[in-house]
């Protein structure tokens, strides 16, 4: 994944951005340390700002659709009331067992309902509604989530959908996935039923909501 800015600017960004607690920087840590795509973990910039779209939406139930090593699905869960839940999907067992391991960790992890399986069906098996809902799991499976988030989404909910640039690929898409986050950037731009804005941070964020 290529940075749009420069490490520099990262790094002066990261410093002015409310410190993660322990517990989260010792997973960070191990994230980029033994995972085999460490690329994958959101970090702490989009992480709070996750964590500032479940406050500023006063949400109480918050829908993961990709958990990793269960960064995102923390950051969230600690902007939750005390009985507020995410549902956080994950295919690999290894990713799960890691993220359950740090969600014991946690002050927050109570409020984390981590699912094992494939992300389209255990979308289909929720009823919802969710306030916020992030997408950052197959890219080719990206227009089936936000169908469904789509579907499950509460009145004034907010979809955030990850990786929306892909490291400038959606430019010239070249492989399936190219192809799927561009067709569904298309697809948002032409969706009459939203308003959605598209953000360069980090890989790029689209934000959603219901027209």
């Amino acid at each position: 994944m290529i940075s749009f800015v420069s490490p520099e600017i990262e790094e002066y960004a990261e410093k002015h951005t409310t410190p993660l607690p322990g517990h989260l920087q010792d997973l960070v840590r191990m994230t980029r340390e033994t995972m085999e795509m460490p690329q994958m973990l959101s970090g702490p910039i989009e992480g709070t700002f996750l964590q500032f779209l479940v406050w500023a939406t006063g949400a109480r139930q918050v829908l993961d659709v990709g958990t990793f090593t269960g960064f995102s699905a923390q950051m969230m869960a600690a902007a939750l009331p005390d009985d507020g839940i995410v549902v956080t999907c994950e295919v690999n067992p290894e990713n799960a067992r890691v993220a359950r391991e740090h969600f014991d960790r946690s002050p927050h992890g109570r409020k984390i309902d981590l699912r094992l399986g494939d992300a389209v069906e255990t979308l289909n098996s929720l009823e919802g509604p969710f306030d916020v809902v992030f997408i950052d799991a197959e890219k080719t499976d990206y227009g089936a989530y936000y169908e469904r988030a789509l579907e499950l989404l509460s009145p004034r909910g907010i979809i955030a959908v990850d990786n929306v640039l892909w490291s400038g690929r959606v430019l010239d898409p070249q492989s399936d996935s190219d192809r799927a986050i561009a067709e569904l950037n298309e697809h948002i731009r032409q969706d009459h039923r939203v308003r959605h804005v598209l953000l360069p941070i980090r890989d790029g964020v689209m934000l959603v909501h219901r027209a």
